[in-house]
């Protein structure tokens, strides 16, 4: 039984009427009414049956008609959701993301691909940027939002190639300073800017260093150039744990930006005036990798 017999055999019972159902399929009448028999010999039943000059199914036809249109329906569903898959319509999108990706580039990227292609699913994790260059080398992610192993000296472009890991491919999508975070009541936030030689007697929350050992010796090498070592008071392993540690008065923090949203009366952020590299967060593929969906996702990078 093939498709192009059930398609022939619905048109008929739609049509009650060989001639015009031949019309209708671009068919000779006897090429047609051999496909029907064809048909009823393939499966052992008979379809259609003549009752007073009446072209009728029969009871098996009928229930053979609703179970046609069926396949024919799933079939043709089953063509259009392929074809969409190859355009990247459908499918997931595995994407991993540094935690300081979570406040501005993340929802921006997500927004605009989600507005775009509804019925992707999308497979998302927060992962350090060593663990995603190795899922995506390996094949297990397809695309990640993560830092360079160092900052850069000077801004980068948006849409610029930076060499992230042999074998990957990226984008920077921006190019963010080192802030401070105080307490909104501490002696410091009135100003708008400081220098990080004023910090070198307060007491510190830091990430620590398992969580990120790239952030964490940088931020120390930065201090210890301005200066002072700092005296880490606490550490946590998230940026937004270390904010409610600094509300609590528990000590100040240096943080990449863009910042966690916070209540103004709890934390402030304030602007370095040093001049310290900016850190990039850059998107990064395998050009290996030929998933439609991934091919979708970078498009709404241009």
């Amino acid at each position: 039984m093939e498709l192009r017999q059930l398609r022939s055999f619905v048109v008929v019972a739609e049509e009650l009427n060989v001639g015009r159902a031949a019309v209708r399929l671009h068919l000779t009448q006897p090429s047609l009414s051999r496909q029907i028999a064809a048909l009823e010999r393939d499966i052992g039943v008979e379809l259609f049956a003549r009752i007073k000059k009446r072209f009728v199914l029969t009871a098996a036809g009928a229930t053979f008609l609703a179970e046609a249109q069926d396949l024919l329906r799933r079939s043709e569903e089953a063509v259009r959701a392929a074809q969409r898959t190859q355009r990247g319509e459908l499918g997931t999108l595995r994407l991993r993301f540094v935690q300081s990706a979570t406040f501005e580039a993340l929802p921006r990227l997500l927004g605009a691909f989600r507005t775009a292609y509804p019925e992707v699913v999308l497979d998302l994790e927060t992962l350090t940027t060593l663990r995603q260059t190795e899922a995506l080398r390996d094949g297990r992610i397809d695309v990640g939002l993560l830092r360079p192993s160092a900052p850069s000296a000077e801004p980068a472009d948006e849409k610029a190639a930076v060499q992230l890991a042999p074998g990957l491919s990226s984008r920077v999508v921006s190019s963010d300073p080192v802030l401070v975070a105080l307490p909104a009541r501490h002696r410091l936030a009135r100003r708008k800017r400081l220098r990080l030689a004023e910090l070198g007697g307060e007491p510190f929350v830091f990430y620590n260093r398992p969580s990120g050992p790239v952030v964490h010796d940088t931020l120390i090498g930065f201090c210890r150039a301005a200066g002072f070592t700092p005296r880490i008071e606490q550490e946590a392993a998230d940026v937004q744990t270390i904010v409610s540690l600094v509300a609590a008065g528990i000590g100040i923090s240096l943080l990449i930006g863009p910042t966690p949203p916070s209540n103004p009366n709890s934390v402030v952020y304030r602007e370095l005036s040093d001049d310290l590299p900016l850190w990039q967060l850059c998107v990064a593929w395998s050009p290996d990798n030929r998933s439609p969906v991934l091919a979708r996702f970078l498009e709404i990078l241009d």
